[in-house]
């Protein structure tokens, strides 16, 4: 039986959440409203106490994994300010649990909620890789680079046992198609020999999401995710393999870690990586209220100040869907943040542009080849 197989059948049926008192204890939300679809809806129920350790967080709730039956495995963008056209998400949900994730919402059309459903109702694309070569494979297919992570972590923690992103990045290599990684799990560095590999041919470009250096603050609100120290790690890891490795600042939250900046931006540069970038915190839909839950749960002593904080970048409002404004925001604080921003990344080298991935070499593997991965 196939790993995602094995783990679909070791679990039990998925039900309609009935339980009683449902737990958030090691999960990023503090609550689970209704998804805007539902036609039915349960009340919310109080929060369980946050506890565990730093890096393994026991759950009351447990995780299930629901197999998809997609036909097609590339998802397309045109959004103007996203720098890919298509993107890969072997996974739809997130056990990373992050109380800001800007893709809370999509579990909504799935009829889950984007509250704890989006982190424990988990849908796995197990036949990705294949779906994958089968698109690259096509007549029509034009060589470019295709982002991992486009929606929802590639390495959240269920990779450790399905290994689709790393079967995926086999099929990148294979056809020697370029491929950007974006991630907040050191998991990434599992994958180092296929990384090297891709970046002796200019096909791989990784960057680790760092939001915090406070390893608390880390713990509250990206629960299931590892520790900023370990993030960096992995920054300098692959740095030292010679992958092409950035950081993403993303997001900056007004009033809770934008003073982070320079020193974070310090750290990156320490661990090697080539160049910085940074995203304003954005709370689109069901995001906006689910947040604010989690701030006053969380931080009840800030959580006013924050607020105030995030409305000042925003023009009052507490969310913006505007293209290019949505990333980087509006009004006194939102210009300052860009300059501390900007100011640490050139003194530090870290505002430098990369040179553009290789799509030349691509090829469609023969059929039935035995072409090695790495020749």
């Amino acid at each position: 039986m196939s790993g995602i197989g094995a783990l679909l059948a070791g679990q039990k049926a998925m039900k309609p959440p009935t339980e009683t008192r449902p737990g958030y204890a090691g999960r990023g939300s503090v609550r689970n409203p209704p998804g805007r679809f539902e036609r039915l809806a349960l009340d919310d129920l109080p929060p369980a106490p946050h506890e565990g350790g730093p890096e393994e967080v026991p759950t009351v709730t447990p995780t299930r994994f629901l197999a998809d039956t997609t036909r097609d495995i590339l998802s397309r963008n045109d959004s103007p300010d996203i720098p890919f056209t298509f993107s890969v998400n072997p996974y739809r949900g997130c056990e990373h649990g992050c109380s800001y994730c800007y893709a809370r919402p999509t579990h909504e059309y799935l009829g889950f909620s984007a509250g704890l459903d989006f982190e424990s109702r988990i849908v796995v694309k197990g036949d990705a890789p294949e779906l994958l070569a089968r698109r690259l494979a096509a007549r029509g297919w034009q060589p470019q680079v295709v982002a991992m992570s486009g929606v929802t972590d590639c390495y959240q923690p269920v990779e450790q046992r399905l290994e689709i992103t790393r079967r995926c990045l086999e099929v990148f290599l294979r056809f020697r198609n370029p491929v950007g990684l974006i991630t907040k799990n050191a998991l990434v560095l599992r994958d180092l020999d296929l990384l090297q590999a891709l970046a002796a041919r200019r096909l791989v470009r990784v960057s680790l999401s760092i939001t915090t250096l406070d390893a608390a603050l880390a713990r509250a609100m990206e629960p299931r995710a590892v520790s900023p120290r370990r993030r960096l790690e992995a920054v300098a890891r692959l740095a030292e393999a010679g992958v092409p490795v950035t950081v993403n600042v993303a997001p900056v939250v007004p009033g809770l870690t934008d003073h982070e900046l320079p020193a974070l931006l310090a750290e990156a540069a320490c661990h090697g990586a080539l160049a910085a970038h940074y995203l304003l915190l954005r709370l689109p839909g069901a995001v906006e209220g689910l947040f604010l839950a989690w701030l006053r749960e969380r931080f009840p002593d800030r959580a006013g100040r924050v607020e105030r904080a995030i409305r000042g970048v925003r023009g009052g409002a507490l969310s913006e869907n505007r293209f290019g404004l949505r990333h980087r925001g509006q009004g006194v604080r939102a210009e300052a943040i860009d300059q501390l921003f900007r100011l640490h990344a050139r003194r530090l080298g870290l505002d430098r542009d990369l040179p553009p991935l290789d799509t030349s070499a691509f090829r469609v593997p023969a059929p039935g080849g035995q072409q090695e991965l790495f020749d």
